[in-house]
């Protein structure tokens, strides 16, 4: 393999995080057919295919192993210019990719990049991927960081707990009265309709399987995003497990009362980031740690 040349390896993060060469030719202010010479000159120096020319365009497995060295040269790239104090004058913000779970992201987590300084140089592109996947994408490369559930950190990568977030499982009185016989109690559930988030989410059939014992017999109502998932538990479409933050004042108002007998669930987060010496990074984890904490339990 060729030395990979610094404008090929931009483009190829431009083509990926845009999803076209169109896109990608906007993004650098050059050409489509630009872009083109230049994935393919990558793919020539590589020895391999690196992207798919599908919509939106995917990296191959060859193309993600390139895409890691990418984005982290661009992350070093940008460290020099800013100590060099030539940042931003090429008009190109690095795109900063950041896998996080969807509660994190509805409760506590855009607290930590409001909490920056305003930015020219950079800006944030936050993928919601469910707490037990986020690693998939910061091991591929897709991300430099994740919010994750899982402590052991990936290759190349270090690993911070940062708190706990706290389930609790709740209906709605009218739910309550409707389909458990006006009683809010978790061994009443069997056959009682709950909610989830999307088919990756198991917090809600853990909790079902533990107490019936079987596998899931109840309709099963899918919301996948967090605030209307909470919306749909609060206003009695099925119960659920919502975090503190979206639950806390529901309960004192009395719009939602707890399942009796179901414990409350404590979900550890980690965050997740590639271990290289990048400011950038370390301004970002300092701000997601300092928020979590503030939040989390």
């Amino acid at each position: 393999m060729t030395e990979l040349n610094s404008d090929q390896l931009r483009t190829l993060l431009a083509v990926i995080d845009e999803g076209t060469f169109d896109a990608a030719a906007a993004r650098l202010h050059v050409t489509p057919s630009a872009v083109s010479q230049r994935i393919k000159a990558l793919e020539q120096a590589a020895g391999a295919v690196l992207v798919r020319r599908s919509t939106p365009i995917q990296a191959t497995d060859a193309g993600l192993v390139v895409l890691r060295h990418a984005r982290k040269l661009a992350l070093l790239d940008l460290d020099l210019t800013r100590e060099l104090g030539a940042a931003g004058r090429e008009g190109v913000a690095l795109s900063v990719p950041i896998a996080v779970n969807a509660d994190s992201l509805a409760t506590w987590f855009l607290d930590a990049l409001v909490s920056l300084a305003p930015r020219t140089d950079i800006v944030f592109d936050l993928r919601r991927e469910d707490q037990e996947h986020t690693l998939e994408l910061l091991r591929s490369g897709e991300v430099a960081a994740a919010v994750t559930s899982i402590a052991e950190p990936v290759q190349g990568a270090t690993s911070t707990p940062i708190g706990r977030m706290r389930y609790r499982a709740v209906c709605s009185p009218a739910y309550a009265e409707a389909h458990l016989g006006g009683v809010a109690h978790i061994k009443r559930i069997a056959d009682a309709p709950y909610v989830d988030f999307d088919r990756k989410d198991q917090l809600q059939h853990r909790l079902y399987h533990a107490v019936i014992g079987t596998g899931g017999r109840a309709p099963r109502h899918y919301v996948p995003t967090s605030a209307d998932f909470a919306r749909a538990v609060i206003g009695g479409l099925g119960w659920g497990l919502l975090p503190d933050q979206q639950c806390a004042a529901e309960l004192e108002r009395g719009e939602l009362v707890r399942l009796g007998g179901a414990r409350s669930i404590h979900l550890p987060l980690h965050w997740q980031r590639w271990a290289i010496a990048s400011t950038v990074l370390d301004e970002v984890t300092a701000a997601v740690t300092t928020a979590a904490r503030a939040s989390l339990i």
